[in-house]
């Protein structure tokens, strides 16, 4: 999955004729880090990278989110929780319990909005399940 997200990332970014220091930039991330996630020397990018990347080419961030592994591919999922293959139904629940809590998501006092809290679902979605992921590899 590394090399083919990385792959993938390299199109986009010549498709714009942009150099990788030039998307470096434009995202606030090291060109280093652009060009080991483009040759598939580095894993995939946490969700708050992807969301640089996506801002920074112009493009929709599920579909980076998407190309990552991070959402299911097939519209058949897109109603069930965003969870990698390593998933237990316990594991599913867990994180479908934490995302239905429905009090209101404030930021300094304000309600946030639906946009801003999507983001931070995506965020928390790909946090949650890298969190989950080390705390299985330690057992």
């Amino acid at each position: 999955m590394d090399h083919i997200f990385g792959t993938y990332l390299k199109e986009i970014r010549e498709d714009k004729g942009w150099s990788i220091n030039q998307l470096a930039h434009a995202a606030d991330i090291s060109g280093s880090q652009i060009s080991r996630i483009e040759n598939g020397l580095r894993g995939i990018p946490k969700p708050q990278t992807l969301r640089k990347i996506a801002d920074a080419l112009e493009i929709p961030y599920e579909e980076l989110m998407n190309k990552a592994g991070y959402l299911p591919t097939d519209a058949a999922h897109q109603d069930e929780i965003s969870a990698p293959a390593w998933a237990t139904s316990r594991d599913k629940r867990d994180f479908k319990k934490m995302l239905e809590d429905d009090g209101e998501l404030m930021f300094d006092g304000v309600p946030l909005n639906e946009e801003d809290k999507q983001r931070i679902k995506d965020v928390l979605t790909g946090l949650f399940w890298e969190a989950k992921q080390m705390n299985k590899r330690k057992k």
